[in-house]
């Protein structure tokens, strides 16, 4: 009879453990995911505010120099397919095309002096200089945090955890434009 008691009571702590090792995943992968959701908002407040930025810059370009429709537009558009886009690989490519647009409109202040030296250009140049490294640290931290849910989804014995819940993998926020890998050539 003590016998069995014994036995009982070791199958019940046995079973208590499993279970707290269970929750435990269960549990981190949930922190893992909001991390995850949490450093993706971070990144959407600063895209935000670099589209908010991008109208203001293109009056001001235009004042100066309003023949160059074609380029003015494309930074519009660009703009418009950026607020657009949903999810991380979405927005990864519509941001790459919206730096694309915005590097063809800084180009235009070297043909225009008086733009180059207006105040309120060179001032949203600024803030759109310090918006773009806030979105690389901001998407330095998704990315790093992100890598670190999807990992412990495919890990043992996560993954199982993970297959009964349906936890699923996340994109990571890339660089879509093959130019912005390219190490900047500097000519002296």
């Amino acid at each position: 009879m003590f016998g069995l008691i014994i036995v009982i009571v070791a199958v019940v702590l046995v079973l208590l453990v499993l279970a707290g090792l269970f929750f435990g995943m269960y549990n981190g992968l949930v922190r893992k995911r909001i991390a995850s959701e949490t450093a993706w908002a971070d990144i959407d407040v600063q895209l935000k505010r670099r589209h908010d930025l991008v109208p203001n810059l293109v009056n001001t370009v235009k004042g100066y120099a309003s023949h160059e429709k074609e380029t003015l537009e494309g930074v519009i558009a660009a703009r418009s397919h950026a607020v657009d886009a949903n999810g991380p690989a979405a927005s990864g490519e519509a941001e790459g095309m919206l730096s694309a647009a915005l590097g063809k409109l800084f180009a235009l202040s070297e043909a225009y002096p008086d733009l180059k030296a207006n105040q309120n250009f060179l001032s949203l140049q600024e803030e759109l200089t310090s918006t773009e490294n806030k979105i690389g640290f901001a998407r330095t931290h998704y990315n790093r945090t992100t890598a670190g849910y999807n990992t412990a989804l495919q890990t043992i014995p996560t993954n199982i955890v993970a297959g009964m819940f349906s936890f699923e993998k996340r994109d990571l926020f890339e660089l879509q434009d093959a130019a912005e890998r390219e190490v900047p050539q500097v000519q002296f």
